[in-house]
């Protein structure tokens, strides 16, 4: 009989899995890059450009953290990607050299493309720069540093208000790697004029956070934790202030996440199903896309990767006008994979 209920309770569970995964469907499923240049690869952003092209970055070198960890993009266009070029070092002068880090990609309201990153020997002493193009990426703006106390955006995309203002959600580490602070940084249209939001963090620990969006001009950040939790604020007044933290049912390993709005109001999330193990790779092994209603229950719709071990993790997720899902994401620091999702009603 207990040999029965157990094969019933797996038929089942196969069953409602396979349901959840008919909410969502798979229309591209491909690797950026056909032969990547460099050993390493990791931390991917993409954006949607005029016309319909997309543009995606990631760090990439011998290994991470390495001086020569460069910031490389790869273009997708006439239903192919580039080959990857470097767009950005972490060179100072001609005897320093640092790692480039965490890429991230905006598309402005003008069309202008704002690409921000990190330099520096570590998360804990990096500091920020930007360049901007445009010609949709063809060609780029010398870096530009950014205002010290300003990082921009720490890992996911920033978002853009009606009145043209900019929200870079930010975070910080400290140099004894006790304390992770989450933080709004706000900026104008061209990624000038600065201002830093402080947020109660309380005795969480939480980077890397994503902005959705909600009705009534609310505003929710959603984050990575060292609670195996996804840790959540939010604002009412568009991002001028935010609440104090508070832990989410979903889990998180200690990985990366991210998280968009889509034009009908749903929130997207992508995120690794998992609590945090011994080593910092455990839980990566499988990467799952959730949606909600309200941004704090969340119902998985589709499973983009599961393996026995491995690393897939960092995902970046935007939706395109036609209503598509791109989400890039690290394939075992080799590669960065691509997959388009077509929502179905919810």
């Amino acid at each position: 009989m207990k040999r029965y209920l157990l094969t019933a309770g797996l038929i089942i569970a196969s069953l409602l899995q396979a349901l959840a995964q008919r909410k969502a469907v798979l229309v591209k499923d491909e690797f950026i890059m056909q032969h990547p240049p460099v050993p390493a690869a990791h931390a991917s952003t993409i954006t949607a450009l005029p016309g319909g092209e997309l543009l995606a970055a990631w760090f990439g070198g011998s290994r991470e953290s390495a001086p020569d960890v460069c910031i490389y993009t790869s273009r997708f266009q006439k239903g192919k990607w580039s080959a990857p070029v470097v767009v950005a070092t972490g060179i100072v002068n001609d005897s320093t050299r640092y790692a480039a880090w965490n890429p991230v990609l905006l598309t402005t309201h003008s069309g202008r493309v704002l690409l921000f990153y990190k330099v520096g020997p570590n998360p804990r002493e990096w500091w920020g720069l930007m360049q901007s193009s445009t010609d949709k990426g063809h060609t780029w703006s010398p870096a530009e540093r950014l205002p010290d106390s300003i990082l921009g955006p720490i890992k996911n995309k920033p978002v853009q208000l009606a009145d043209g203002s900019i929200l870079h959600p930010s975070s910080t580490e400290s140099r004894d790697e006790q304390q992770w602070h989450i933080h709004m940084e706000i900026s104008d249209s061209t990624g000038h004029d600065w201002r830093r939001v402080a947020i109660d963090c309380d005795t969480f620990g939480v980077i890397q956070p994503s902005v959705l969006f909600h009705a009534g001009n609310r505003l929710q950040m959603v984050c990575r934790s060292r609670q195996n939790v996804i840790v959540q604020t939010w604002s009412d007044d568009m991002g001028q202030t935010w609440s104090p933290l508070s832990r989410q049912t979903i889990k998180n390993p200690n990985s990366g996440i991210d998280a968009v709005t889509t034009r009908k109001g749903l929130q997207v999330l992508v995120y690794n199903p998992a609590i945090a193990g011994k080593d910092w790779w455990l839980g990566r092994n499988e990467l799952r896309v959730a949606v909600s209603k309200d941004g704090e229950h969340w119902d998985d719709v589709y499973e983009l990767v599961k393996e026995p071990k491995g690393e897939f993790s960092y995902p970046a997720v935007i939706e395109t006008k036609d209503g598509l899902l791109h989400i890039t994401y690290t394939y075992n620091r080799e590669n960065i994979k691509h997959v388009v999702l077509k929502l179905k009603k919810h």
